[in-house]
């Protein structure tokens, strides 16, 4: 009897596993697969630079900006209930966005649909903890972590078959088909659980959090065309950081706070929440701009990009089993930190390749992207796990989560405006046009959002091998200093997790302490 009990929990626990990383496997599918889709949307849907920005960046905005509070909503009211609700709604969006008509709806379709990811991610992850515990937990986060990775290397994939065959629109109708396998899943096998000590909705915290990303964000995003010293980029950006500073004092005033700030104080849980920022910067960005580069300024199709675009995630596929099975000699510090070095060392040879006119010369440079990416992809999963406790996991999960996709969204604004203002700069020294010419700062900013087209049509003086070399010069110093970007992090996070204690994967911990 004792076996068929034991027996009868593990299909539970397995199943549950399943239907989280099923979850988990549309989420970062409909990223990976909207970025690839976004020239094709740009050339049926008319729209501005700004615009066609926002296909990627409202979803990343939402999804990062309510990740915290949906955690707070999971441990209160169920983790099942807002799992399932949110990915109901995912199905929803998803199934809209297929028949969207307009670029304004899909961006506005896209951050509903971001919204309710935040409570698939929080709710499924929080579940997670609830069936799991010690290293099975470890183990069943490291799984989560790959599917993840799973999603993003076969996204791009994916999305140019459809789109060259079906239409970019069937790329969300594949979405809300995993997403209803999910649904499946979790409806009859998910057990409902709640933090008995939760206190209620920060809702202060959660406006004034989603506020601040907002305004970084939209300000960040209309700087390339409306210029950084406008009056409304200027108001965006000052209004976020009083939103911020907000955020901290009301966080810092309630009980039971969103955001427990005296983590913080703990080198440990510092570096893991450094883990996906590190991360965004050698990888996840290059997931969004790469693609625009291939298809929008290259020519290639979104096949042929889709088949480039592996050569970065395939790895992700193994790497995070070969780092967990790592941490049998090294700490999961130095594998991580070893990871990221390797990283920027691609990205460097990779601004070397791009030199070379046939794009198949990036191959090599982004396997070793992908390889040393997925060192520390396959561990922080499980090691945002290991320092709180238990029955705080809807929050602990829920940090670690915002800091990942938070850190993507304004990672990913900050480097299109930086491409942006590079390719302008660049564009003003080949062309010697004046700072003053009214359609220069728009075509910049249509070539780096990939619309070769439309930013040389801008310039009539500047043909389109012109265009091109302006961009690529602006993308070789980007990808610099991303390279320099991954290398601090990596030195930041080896002070906070080289010394690990024991060389074992990190188990649960009951305190920080």
């Amino acid at each position: 009897m004792k076996e068929s009990v034991g027996s009868n929990t593990s299909k539970h626990r397995v199943a549950v596993l399943m239907a989280v990383c099923l979850a988990a496997l549309v989420l970062p599918l409909s990223f990976s697969g909207g970025a690839v889709a976004t020239p094709a949307i740009g050339r049926e849907l008319e729209g501005s630079a700004v615009a066609m920005n926002w296909i990627t960046n409202a979803f990343m905005l939402t999804f990062g900006s309510l990740l915290m509070a949906a955690g707070a909503l999971a441990d209160q009211f169920g983790r099942k209930r807002l799992f399932l609700s949110g990915l109901g709604g995912f199905v929803a969006c998803s199934l809209a966005l297929g028949a969207a008509p307009s670029l304004l709806v899909i961006d506005l379709l896209r951050a509903a649909q971001g919204a309710f990811a935040a409570g698939v991610l929080a709710g499924g992850t929080a579940a997670l903890a609830q069936e799991f515990d010690g290293p099975e937990r470890t183990r069943a986060f490291s799984l989560l972590g790959t599917t993840f990775g799973l999603g993003l290397a076969f996204g791009p994939v994916l999305a140019g078959l459809l789109i060259t065959y079906l239409g970019w629109r069937t790329i969300f109708v594949l979405c809300a088909t995993v997403g209803v396998l999910a649904l499946l899943f979790g409806v009859s096998r998910m057990r409902e659980s709640r933090d008995p000590g939760a206190q209620g909705f920060d809702s202060i915290g959660t406006l004034t959090f989603t506020g601040a990303l907002t305004c970084f964000t939209s300000g960040v995003i209309a700087a390339p065309e409306s210029g950084w010293v406008s009056p409304i980029v200027i108001m965006l950006l000052l209004a976020s950081v009083l939103l911020a500073i907000a955020f901290v004092i009301a966080e810092s005033r309630v009980a039971r706070p969103m955001l427990d700030l005296s983590l913080f104080r703990y080198l440990r849980f510092v570096g893991v929440q450094l883990l996906p920022i590190a991360t965004c910067c050698c990888y996840i960005v290059l997931i969004v701009i790469l693609p625009r580069r291939f298809i929008g300024i290259a020519g290639y199709s979104e096949i042929e990009a889709g088949w480039l675009m592996l050569a970065l995630s395939v790895p992700m596929l193994v790497i995070p089993f070969i780092a967990s099975w790592l941490t049998h000699w090294w700490s999961a510090g130095v594998i991580s930190t070893v990871g990221l070095v390797i990283a920027a060392g691609g990205l460097v040879w990779l601004s070397i390749a791009f030199t070379d006119s046939a794009h198949t010369a990036t191959i090599a440079p982004m396997l070793v992207i992908g390889i040393g990416a997925g060192l520390p992809w396959g561990l922080m999963d499980g090691l945002s796990v290991s320092v709180v406790p238990k029955e705080r996991a809807g929050m602990a999960t829920g940090i670690f989560s915002t800091t990942r996709v938070a850190s993507e969204g304004v990672a990913l604004a900050i480097v299109s405006a930086i491409l942006a203002a590079l390719t302008q700069r660049h564009l003003q020294a080949n062309l010697n046009i004046g700072t003053g010419d009214s359609n220069l700062a728009e075509a910049a900013a249509r070539l780096a959002a990939g619309d070769l087209a439309h930013a040389s049509a801008l310039l009539p003086d500047a043909d389109h091998i012109m265009a091109q070399h302006s961009y690529a010069q602006a993308f070789s110093v980007l990808l610099g200093g991303l390279a320099v970007a991954t290398l601090l992090s990596a030195i930041v996070i080896f002070a906070c997790l080289g010394r690990d204690a024991g060389r074992k994967y990190p188990e649960q911990q009951s305190s920080l302490a």
